[in-house]
């Protein structure tokens, strides 16, 4: 069960856990996480592509014993997929982070903090453990961006998620109308959005003032870490439009762990990852949010893997919602798929039972959906389940 809107196992599919957030959160939040850029082509463009590729049926084949292990880095984890790094998640549920870290420990799934969470890496590791990865934003100003990185390596973290396709701002012109800033700042539009969201407001900003006020940037260096409500120094120096693949080498010789690069969509540019010391690639367009132009991650997948997957670790996050987008991901090739905003919806709903509950319907549905294709494991799918239906050609009109 959970406060709010019915029972957590009405939601039978993530599209349900997405419904059941919205009504929880105020809309200015709510259209923060859900939509795009611009536009909203790459949006759309993420999901269509998924439409795009068929997968082959095998029947006649015993799949009784259907086991979703896989190992990454010479660990196994519990199913192939991961969470993703994603800033709100304090903003959605009281210490959001907590939450979702809890329910990929029970999975046994590699769980990613984000720079910009509510929640310090430190308390994260402490209260919770599991395999855990940590997101960095390469600032102007390196030397923050290292400081971030010591913090990690002192705190325990496995994995540095470097993040690399973000050079200048982005254009999310709903932000604006809906009253939403950085920092943010009370207004008509946004207030009058909390109010009618009384269960978030006592949930999750009352919880925050009776222990301290408004939350913190709980993963900026020490003297950067102001209230969302303060302007932060630290926010004019997060442009990285100035940094080069020379910094991910530095990167590289201050991280013991695991280096992954968050952000490819070509052959090129994962090579040159790999040339820098990368242990891996995330072929991710940012879920859509930041470049409207951008080709979908699983259309870039194939080249990617072609290039270096023999070399490195090719992981893939975007558009994933069903457990057979999952799959198609794995059979092309990559060796994990993340998932960001359809943990964080049940994360919103119900905490870690919710975020648990998103993370079982992938289960379930990877599990039926392998055993259409007649596979007993991960490792099974290949190519050969694939059938890719090509565009439609649409005959331009004068």
């Amino acid at each position: 069960m959970f406060n709010g809107n019915g029972n957590l196992q009405d939601a039978l599919n993530i599209h349900d856990l997405r419904k059941m957030a919205k009504k929880r959160l105020p809309k200015w939040l709510f259209e923060f996480v859900d939509r795009g850029t611009e536009d909203e082509v790459a949006l759309r463009n993420n999901r269509a592509a998924f439409e795009r590729i068929k997968l082959k049926t095998q029947v006649l084949v015993d799949v009784s014993a259907r086991n979703q292990e896989v190992t990454l880095f010479g660990k196994k984890h519990g199913m192939p997929m991961g969470i993703a790094p994603t800033g709100p998640a304090g903003m959605m549920y009281y210490k959001g982070e907590l939450e979702l870290a809890r329910a990929a420990k029970a999975a046994n799934i590699p769980f990613t903090l984000a720079t910009g969470s509510q929640t310090s890496m430190e308390e994260v590791s402490k209260m919770v453990g599991g395999t855990l990865w940590f997101q960095l934003y390469m600032w102007s100003d390196v030397r923050m961006s290292h400081l971030l990185v010591e913090r990690a390596k002192n705190a325990g973290f496995e994995a540095l998620v470097v993040t690399v396709d973000g050079p200048v701002g982005t254009n999310r012109e709903y932000n604006i109308r809906n009253g939403y800033t950085v920092p943010f700042s009370y207004n008509r539009k946004n207030t009058a959005a909390v109010l009618v969201r009384p269960g978030w407001l006592f949930g999750v900003l009352m919880k925050y003032w009776m222990t301290g006020g408004m939350p913190t940037r709980a993963n900026y260096p020490e003297g950067f870490a102001e209230k969302f409500t303060q302007v932060s120094s630290a926010e004019r120096k997060t442009k990285n439009d100035s940094l080069s693949w020379d910094d991910l080498g530095v990167l590289r010789d201050m991280w013991p762990g695991k280096l992954l690069v968050k952000g490819i969509l070509t052959p090129r540019d994962a090579e040159r990852a790999i040339a820098r010391g990368a242990d891996g690639v995330i072929v991710s367009n940012h879920g859509g949010r930041n470049f409207d132009s951008s080709m979908a991650p699983i259309e870039a997948l194939a080249p990617i893997v072609d290039a270096v997957g023999n070399r490195t670790t090719v992981i893939v996050d975007s558009g994933f919602r069903r457990g057979s987008d999952v799959v198609k991901a794995l059979a092309i090739g990559a060796k994990l798929v993340m998932v960001g905003r359809a943990t964080l919806w049940g994360t919103t709903v119900a905490g870690e039972a919710g975020a648990t509950r998103a993370i079982n319907i992938y289960r379930e549905e990877i599990s039926r959906t392998i055993a259409y294709l007649g596979c007993r494991t991960i490792p099974e799918l290949n190519r050969e389940c694939l059938e890719h239906v090509p565009t439609p050609h649409i005959p331009l009109t004068m």
